[in-house]
């Protein structure tokens, strides 16, 4: 494996979100943790004469349970929405809805941003468009398939360039419900590439399609 990639991967593991008793009524092995997504709760609201509420809503608010370098940690996350899917974002980021730009509030260069794709796209032309893209950035590696260890569990596509001045990731992937993105993520060389790199990473996770 890239040394790099090992290097990330080993940063962004030091998160670790527990599954949500109402995903599972089993502990989690304390061996092997593995990080989980919200599960749906059903929710009622009023109707109106020109509209009707989906059948299906999420929290606005959970809580996830985040080991860190200082230990574990109970960390909140806010519902956002963005263009035509939701995803659960941590308080020390900030979410643009209209460019579906998530990134560090503090420190803007951290950033992943989100794109739904189409039911139709092409991953053949996706996986071009994302060596030509990453080539600006260094060598690019593929680890397309099943992550070990990782919040997205497995990627259609998973593209990255390395370099001294950071990591760049090019990753297509699907939510449980089938949706597919498209996620750009930019990882500067610095300080604070610890605390971007982990909580980003279960935030891309809950990506949820409206539909």
């Amino acid at each position: 494996m890239n040394p790099r990639l090992s290097a990330f991967i080993k940063i962004s593991m030091f998160v670790m979100v527990l599954s949500l008793t109402a995903c599972s009524g089993t502990a989690e092995p304390p061996a092997s943790p593995e990080i989980s997504t919200p599960a749906n709760e059903e929710a009622t609201a009023p109707e109106t004469d020109n509209e009707q509420a989906p059948e299906v809503t999420r929290p606005q608010n959970e809580n996830f349970d985040l080991m860190t370098g200082e230990g574990n940690q109970s960390l909140p996350a806010t519902l956002h929405q963005g263009k035509g899917f939701s995803l659960y974002v941590f308080e020390k980021f900030a979410f643009d809805a209209d460019k579906g730009r998530l990134f560090l509030s503090g420190n803007p260069e951290y950033e992943v941003t989100i794109e739904a794709l189409p039911a139709n796209y092409d991953l053949t032309q996706l996986k071009t468009e994302g060596n030509k893209e990453l080539k600006e950035h260094g060598e690019v590696s593929e680890f397309s398939g099943e992550l070990v260890e990782h919040p997205l569990g497995s990627a259609e596509l998973y593209l990255q360039a390395s370099s001294s001045e950071g990591i760049n990731d090019y990753i297509v992937w699907k939510s449980e419900t089938g949706d597919a993105f498209l996620f750009r993520l930019h990882n500067p060389k610095g300080e604070e590439a610890s605390d971007f790199a982990g909580p980003v990473l279960v935030s891309i996770s809950t990506v949820q399609s409206d539909s």
